[in-house]
């Protein structure tokens, strides 16, 4: 399928990938940056104007995008539309939906899910799916389901669940872990079989 892409008409492949590269510290061994690469590459091979090149550089893209998603558990389809210099800080559980729309300068963190979600499951399309701003910051297990917007330069709190618009300039968390009191141990009353095993 043939997909238009802003940002990569006006940027081109290498100027993309040589920003992503500075922003994941200039190392090419961290699956965040090979994560965006796979991404950025499957951009470019589906705005190919030739159909035999986007068959071809599809299929190697395919590929390489199960080896990303099997491998470090990073999903990013290449239909969505992330902008320039996101970060992905940590590999595993990354899950961004294939419409969803992010501004630059984002960082994505360990189990971060993006997507449309609900119980509404006929609700694939565009319209359905998070647009988000430039500038956020999503810690480690923070899910945004739905049609959402958030602003820019907004933070979310690790374990954070999105379902309603965000403003600019926010800081969202999740409920604070409890502390609860434990009643101190008892040596007296451990069996004496314990003891011995110990």
């Amino acid at each position: 399928m043939k997909i238009r892409n802003e940002l990569m008409d006006e940027m081109g492949l290498l100027a993309l990938l040589r920003e992503d590269f500075n922003c994941h510290y200039r190392d090419v061994t961290k699956p965040g940056f090979q994560a965006m690469a796979v991404y950025r590459f499957g951009v470019w091979a589906r705005s190919r104007r030739l159909y035999l090149s986007r068959m071809l550089f599809g299929a190697i893209h395919f590929v390489l995008f199960c080896f990303i998603r099997n491998v470090y558990g990073i999903e990013i389809p290449y239909t969505a539309k992330l902008g320039r210099r996101v970060h992905i800080g940590h590999q595993s559980g990354i899950v961004i939906h294939e419409f969803c729309t992010m501004g630059d300068d984002c960082v994505v963190r360990q189990n971060v899910t993006i997507g449309i979600g609900g119980v509404k499951r006929g609700h694939f399309g565009p319209e359905h799916a998070p647009v988000i701003g430039r500038h956020v910051d999503f810690a480690a297990g923070a899910v945004v389901v739905g049609n959402v917007r958030i602003g820019d330069s907004v933070n979310i709190g690790p374990n954070a669940v999105i379902v309603t618009d965000v403003k600019s300039n926010t800081t969202v968390m999740a409920p604070p872990a409890r502390m609860m009191a434990r009643p101190a141990a008892n040596t007296a009353a451990v069996s004496p079989d314990l003891e011995m095993s110990a």
